[in-house]
């Protein structure tokens, strides 16, 4: 039995992989492969029986499919979520299968030609595969203690039929309507999944929505636990009308949080220089934990505050005559302040309870400070903005921001339902 990591049946692999996808199986030769690859013929027969074997065997063992192989291996251990775990093994293997398209073509048109033996070894190649990816599901599974209404080997199996078919269409036809682009189709892809097969718990299942009436772009993995208590709109209204009374450094340091979705030890950590703003945008320079730019929304609860160019944070800093460095600092009025500096959390969160004094959220309690950034993240995915975008702004992962798209589709379901029985 030849060694399969020897360099001559390597060297064979790389060639016929090269070839197929050049011209396809059929046009390719065994003659051809073998002096692609410096070798006879009797050399290729010996090793793999036949060019059907051959192909089987580029299948198998080709580096593009090897690699997702253990980049599926790499993963298994890296995340709980299943949202991740079936958005990341399905955009791999489209990639893979982009990379050799003709190959693809040929397995497709022409596999009826194959010998029945290489048909069968051709089944038992994809079927070990499958079980790879099964195994891959199984641990994200376990790890993440969610229940699927599918054995995770029907599920990988389910999956790889809708990506091949993905890849046959893609590869052999044009100018259809079925999807925008592959992003598209692996979005709807994961969220068929994730709404018909997985949950957190036996007998819970993720709600689904009808398309064309309220939509997000991403699905909710699981029914979430954490509860998000973001604020109604007249309460952020009066707290930002308070600050403004207030003083010009109170009324920014409430936009910020309000506009930007900033923790409080990240505004108070922010300089001058993180500023940027012009009459387009206005951006802040995040250097606390992970370091991102976040924008500062005009618009805030449909109400807005200023412009890109004259807003309370702009106002704040143009009425500073000092150099201190920090966009917060603490009041000069202030005994303790016979020099400039910075701002501190204690007293930052004596001004927030100074400006909610006397008002309840609908649960009851007065508001906290931390129901700011709460607020906005709810906001911002009502107001459209994908997941994957709002885990860039926040330096989150999908799975920590569900517990905010379930909350975002709880006030839409709820607004629908207003409107609905507003029409009569």
């Amino acid at each position: 039995m030849s060694n399969p990591r020897s360099p001559t049946r390597q060297r064979l692999i790389n060639a016929a992989l090269e070839l197929f996808a050049a011209q396809g199986v059929t046009e390719t030769t065994t003659k051809e492969i073998a002096e692609l690859a410096e070798v006879n013929e009797v050399t290729l027969f010996r090793h793999f029986g036949n060019k059907h074997g051959l192909l089987l065997a580029v299948i198998e063992e080709a580096a593009v499919f090897t690699n997702l192989g253990q980049a599926l291996i790499e993963r298994a251990d890296q995340t709980s979520s299943i949202y991740q775990a079936l958005k990341d093994y399905a955009t791999a293997c489209l990639q893979a299968l982009e990379r050799i398209p003709e190959v693809v073509r040929s397995v497709v048109g022409e596999s009826g030609q194959y010998p029945s033996e290489n048909r069968e070894a051709l089944g038992k190649g994809f079927t070990q595969a499958n079980r790879y990816v099964a195994e891959y599901f199984q641990t994200v599974i376990d790890r993440g203690q969610l229940h699927t209404h599918l054995p995770a080997e029907k599920l990988a199996s389910l999956l790889n039929d809708m990506l091949l078919g993905y890849a046959v269409i893609e590869f052999t036809s044009e100018f259809h309507d079925l999807w925008q682009d592959r992003d598209d189709f692996l979005e709807n892809l994961v969220t068929l999944f994730l709404h018909g097969a997985v949950s957190q718990t036996p007998g819970v299942i993720s709600p689904s929505y009808p398309r064309g009436v309220v939509r997000f772009d991403q699905p909710i993995e699981v029914i979430p636990v954490e509860k998000v208590a973001d604020l109604p709109a007249n309460l952020v209204h009066s707290i930002l009308q308070r600050a403004k009374k207030a003083g010009l450094s109170e009324y920014a340091l409430v936009y910020v949080l309000f506009g930007a979705g900033l923790s409080l030890e990240e505004a108070l950590r922010l300089e001058r220089s993180h500023h940027i703003h012009d009459a387009q945008r206005q951006i802040l320079q995040v250097s606390q934990g992970l370091v991102r730019q976040v924008p500062i929304n005009q618009w805030i609860m449909g109400k807005r505050y200023g412009s890109y160019a004259k807003n309370p944070l702009t106002q704040w800093l143009k009425s500073r005559k000092d150099a201190h460095p920090g966009v917060f600092i603490q009041d000069s009025r202030s005994l303790r302040a016979t020099r400039q500096e910075s701002l501190l959390e204690d007293e930052a969160r004596q001004i927030w309870q100074q400006l909610a004094d006397g008002l309840v959220t609908p649960e009851g309690q007065p508001p906290a400070l931390e129901q700011t950034q709460q607020t906005w993240r709810v906001e911002m995915l009502i107001r459209g903005i994908k997941l994957e975008d709002l885990c860039i702004l926040t330096g989150l992962d999908g799975g920590q921001l569900q517990p905010y798209v379930y909350r975002a589709r709880e006030k839409a379901a709820l607004e629908q339902a207003i409107r609905l029985d507003q029409r009569g």
